[in-house]
């Protein structure tokens, strides 16, 4: 199996060094990351918004090792936040974060993360948006959900992921769907050990259902973080069991993968959110599309044989 190849590549400094410094990777990055600046970024928001689609933003960047850094990306949020207010996009455009870009594994990371999102959770409710907590490895997840259920005190709009690929995760959509929690749960893109987590895509997949029929059923709002056409199509069956509105769920996926499937969900009338990412620190979110999807890995192989 590549992805724990790639994903293990994603840690590393040589990789890093060898990939950014190859003539092609901008090219193929530019695919899943559309700019580096809130400016560059601008005009992709306006698009996708006129296209009847909904966005979620991700500034990116995890390599957090001092307090600064930490900080620095709490502003790099705000700084996004102020520009969808001037443009009056705040309805379009969710935030998802990372607690560790805020600082989770630093020391005291628990109550700094939480320190430095809260601002960034006031500001979007301000403009009338919201932010949403990624999921990350399983040693941080008790941290992330903890931070989840304190904010939600006083922004009960306030979202999490979880990964369907854990053991856990059952236990956690049922707790998070009787507290109408919003919920967007993926496959899961870290290399987690056998003790944790399934490691074949078939179990993965069957668990995903599992999870998702839990929050169909439950009284928060499932966001179906996939790719797959077969869950997908699960998904709407399980929501018309559920009796759902269209309102009342919604599709995400990421920026640069299916992008007709996007349209073409939207134009059915769902909530379909794109999940977009900007940002100078963009190799461990490049190395972890790749690791997600082989067609993505295939892509870049051939761009990388054919600029060669």
């Amino acid at each position: 199996m590549l992805g724990p190849v790639i994903l293990a590549a994603s840690r590393s400094d040589r990789m890093r060094r060898l990939i950014s410094a190859a003539p092609v990777t901008k090219q193929v990055v530019d695919r899943f990351i559309p700019g580096e600046t809130v400016d560059e970024i601008v005009p992709i928001i306006r698009d996708l918004s006129d296209r009847g689609l909904e966005l979620t933003m991700d500034v990116v960047g995890e390599d957090i090792t001092r307090p600064e850094q930490a900080a620095a990306a709490r502003d790099a949020y705000l700084a996004l936040i102020d520009r969808l207010k001037e443009l009056e996009l705040g309805d379009r455009a969710e935030m998802s974060v990372k607690l560790s870009m805020f600082g989770q594994a630093l020391e005291g990371g628990h109550e700094l993360a939480l320190a430095n999102v809260r601002p960034v959770v006031e500001a979007a409710a301000a403009i009338g948006t919201t932010v949403t907590l990624d999921a990350e490895d399983h040693t941080t997840l008790d941290s992330m959900f903890a931070i989840h259920e304190e904010l939600r005190k006083d922004f009960p709009q306030t979202g999490c992921v979880i990964q369907a690929y854990l053991f856990r995760t059952e236990a956690d959509a049922r707790r998070l769907a009787a507290n109408g929690s919003r919920v967007r749960l993926v496959k899961g893109a870290y290399k987690e050990p056998a003790e944790v987590a399934y490691q074949h895509k078939h179990e993965i997949d069957k668990a995903y259902v599992r999870v998702l029929r839990i929050l169909m059923e439950g009284t928060g709002y499932p966001m179906i973080g996939s790719h797959d056409p077969r869950l997908i199509s699960i998904a709407q069956e399980l929501a018309r069991r559920a009796g759902r509105k269209l309102d009342e769920y919604e599709f995400q996926m990421l920026y640069g993968i299916r992008s007709d499937e996007h349209l073409r969900l939207a134009a059915e009338g769902h909530r379909m959110r794109v999940y977009t990412a900007y940002g100078t620190d963009w190799y461990g979110y490049f190395m972890r599309r790749l690791a997600e999807k082989p067609a993505n890995l295939r892509f870049f192989a051939r761009s990388m044989i054919s600029k060669g």
